[in-house]
């Protein structure tokens, strides 16, 4: 699995055209990491049932609440719950960096974060061999829109995260190890247009510095 280099200079917050030797570096960077650490993840795939409250995983505890969840799971029979994580070995390679570098620390979490959205892809193809006749939403996760940030309790209960692939949630709802994502995507019988990408969903379209300088990040 590969570091997407365009997609770790945004994370830096590098728009257009970013200078030739940082462009050396995260690809220098993202070499070693993806040598050293791969993305693990897990997911299942549950029924759908909407009633007033919101959209519930059937026969559990999980309501997915709020216009973000509405509009992506509309036209969904069922939806899939997935982790995605690079454990304890990117916490340790970050933290060695950090006491050696800090400017080579912050491009590794770059890199780390293009990382652990390749591995959600990874498991995302993964879903589409395992349910090829099925449409899938855009994935989205806990904290996105108005989705509660509440459900990564939920979600990764379910998915039995701790034993599974060592994520824990903290008492202030964060994934540890840090480099780690829970999602949701909606499966349905028909195709899905791509519903909440764009400024308008995002939290930060007030203060994006992409969008001050009139441009965007591409999601």
């Amino acid at each position: 699995m590969e570091v997407d280099i365009a997609e770790a200079l945004r994370y830096l917050g590098i728009g257009h055209s970013p200078p030739e030797d940082l462009r050396r570096q995260t690809a220098e960077l993202a070499r070693m990491l993806t040598a050293r650490v791969a993305p693990r993840y897990v997911c299942r795939i549950f029924p759908l049932e909407f009633g007033e409250g919101g959209i519930r995983l059937a026969q559990t505890e999980a309501v997915l609440t709020g216009r973000t969840a509405h509009v992506m799971l509309a036209q969904c029979r069922q939806a899939a719950v997935l982790c995605c994580t690079l454990g304890a070995e990117f916490e340790a390679l970050l933290r060695a960096r950090q006491a050696r570098d800090m400017a080579q620390a912050a491009i590794l979490d770059a890199c780390g974060s293009a990382l652990v959205e390749a591995g959600c892809d990874a498991a995302q193809e993964e879903l589409a061999r395992r349910c090829p006749q099925s449409y899938f939403t855009d994935r989205f996760s806990p904290g996105y829109g108005d989705l509660p940030l509440e459900l990564q309790r939920p979600i990764c209960a379910l998915l039995d995260t701790p034993r599974r692939v060592g994520v824990q949630v903290t008492e202030h709802l964060l994934l540890n190890p840090g480099k780690s994502v829970t999602a949701i995507v909606g499966l349905s019988d028909q195709p899905q247009a791509a519903r909440i990408r764009g400024c308008g969903f995002c939290k930060l379209n007030q203060s994006c510095p992409y969008r001050k300088e009139g441009t965007t990040c591409g999601a």
